[in-house]
This record gives C-alpha cells, structure tokens and sequence, in this order.
C-alpha cells in the first residue's frame, strides 16, 4: 500500500500537525459534510508544495488542492489520494508594497479585507463576507456586490501538477463569470499579487461595514453551507427563482433550502452529501418546472 512510504517522505520534510491520514473531511468544510480523505497536506511554504506535488506524481496518486473548503461539497465516501489544503493558519501572510497586496492562498478573504482597509486600499471591500481564502477566490474568481477577483488579481504563483512552481499574468488567467484557467490546469495557486487603489480609510471600512450588515441580515450564516448553492442563471437570480418557487424550507433529511434565503442550501444537522445532492436535483426539477430556468451548481462537487 502505498500510505505507509507516502508518510514515511512526507515525514521528511512535514512537521507531524502539517498532514492527517484517514482525516474526517467534515471537519474541513464549512458544509461540515464528508468522509475522509486518505491523506490531508497542509503545506507552509513554496518548497513545500513543490516537494508534496513531486510526491504525489511519484506516487501516482491522485490530488485534490483545497483552501478554506467553503465552496466545495464533499462526498460520503470521502476522498481518495491526497488532498494538499491552504490554511491561514500554515499559508496566510499577507504584507502590502505600495498599492499593492501579496498574500498566500490560505489568507481568508477577510483578513485580506481587512488588511487592505488598515492600509488605506481600496478595491478588496466587495470580498469581507465571502466565507473563503484568497486562493479559492481566484480559483472561482469569486464575486460579490461591485467587484470579483478579476478586476484586482494582478499575479498568481502556482504550482504545476509535476512541481514546478510558475507565474500567471493576469491576461493568463481566463478569469469569467465564476472561472479562472486553475480549473482546468490543476496547478495549486499559492500566493496571489493584488492591485489596489489608494482611498480613504474610514471611507472603505464604512463600506465593508455595510456590506458586512447586508450578509448578515440576508445570509444564513448562523448554519453550515457552502455559500450560494447556485450560479446566477442569466436575466435571473437563482435565490429569486427559488423562493418564488414556494421552496424556502424544503428538506431532504439533514440538508435545507435556507428559510432566510433561498439560494442557499444549509445544514440543520447531521446531513450526508446524499441528502444535499438530493434536494439539490428536487430544487431544480421543481424550479425547471415553474419557471422553464435550468439552476447548475455554483458549488465543486469532490470525491466519491
């Protein structure tokens, strides 16, 4: 079995709390749903992540990259291979040169934010409540009120598939309407160079404020999801469609569509990937049915 070689390199060159084998990937998701993965990477460094990738190719093994694991669902019988995952914890510096913001791929939205309001940068406040990392952002070049990763990305490091670590510009990084050139190249993306503008800070604290206070008020963020469950059809919202619908409350065992909005499905306790595939596919036949508008899935599916 190729597990116990595996830990024997890793161990190389990881400290012991930066990898778990047979980890619950319930207690890695916001969705808090999922069995395990064979092995869970939590890489620090470039280096790192260049060694890992060279191993997992050595292995042959397959590899899922993960960041704050808030858009993403993962299936009951978890997940095979190894799964490398950017934390703020081991991957979250974030420093400023001039206008500009570096900031590894674990570094949450949030603290990105909230660093570029303490140095008077504007541009970031649209991103203080999307409940991900920087990488993940750019990897489904997230988007919220009047701005997405796209207007201010200006360079990302990633790692290839075989471990070597590259530069994408950002007219290389095919970044559209929930999309980004990561989703089909399988590199990792580890740090990301932003480009923002000089403005005033009480200025942008009072706007992330008020972004902040309309989640808060809208979003069910007292329960665990994974964010909007659905991409916005064209001409339509899909929380819209949904709750005109008739669909807010609708339950499939421990899987929700969200009574305080919607487009979101949540988890009241206890539900499997089975439950929420389920009343994922119920929503769209009831709303294809109504309104003749087809939902997909804003959400990444993962494992088996």
């Amino acid at each position: 079995m190729w597990k116990k070689e595996f830990k024997e390199e890793l161990k190389k060159f990881l400290k012991d709390e930066q990898f778990i084998f047979q980890a619950k990937m319930s207690e890695h998701t916001t969705f808090k749903i999922g069995g395990a993965a064979d092995v869970l990477i939590f890489p620090s460094n470039f280096e790192e992540v260049e060694k890992i990738f060279k191993l997992i190719e050595k292995f042959k093994i397959p590899c899922t990259v993960l960041g704050k694991g808030s858009n993403v669902l993962v299936l009951d019988n978890g997940i095979r291979g190894a799964v490398v995952k950017f934390t703020e914890e081991f991957f979250g510096s974030v420093r400023a040169e001039g206008n500009r913001i570096i900031a590894g791929a674990g570094a949450s939205l949030k603290s990105v934010s909230e660093f570029a309001a303490e140095h008077s940068l504007t541009g970031m406040e649209f991103a203080v409540g999307i409940p991900g990392s920087i990488g993940g952002a750019v990897f489904m070049n997230a988007g919220a009120y009047d701005g997405e990763m796209k207007n201010i990305v200006e360079n990302v490091k990633a790692v290839s598939p075989d471990g070597k670590l590259m530069n994408f510009g950002r007219e290389n990084l095919n970044l559209g309407y929930r999309k980004s050139i990561f989703q089909e190249n399988n590199y990792a993306i580890c740090e990301v160079e932003l480009n923002l503008t000089a403005g005033n800070k009480i200025d942008i604290k009072n706007k992330m404020a008020d972004f902040t206070e309309r989640r808060e008020s809208k979003q069910p963020l007292e329960l665990p999801s994974a964010g909007s469950t659905f991409k916005r059809p064209k001409g339509y919202f899909a929380g819209t469609l949904i709750d005109k619908t008739g669909l807010k409350g609708l339950r499939v065992g421990g899987a929700m569509v969200s009574e305080k909005h919607a487009g979101f499905v949540v988890n009241v306790g206890g539900a499997t990937a089975k439950d929420v595939l389920n009343l994922i596919e119920e929503v769209r036949k009831r709303v294809c049915e109504v309104h003749g508008v087809t939902l997909n899935p804003e959400v990444r599916i993962i494992g088996e």
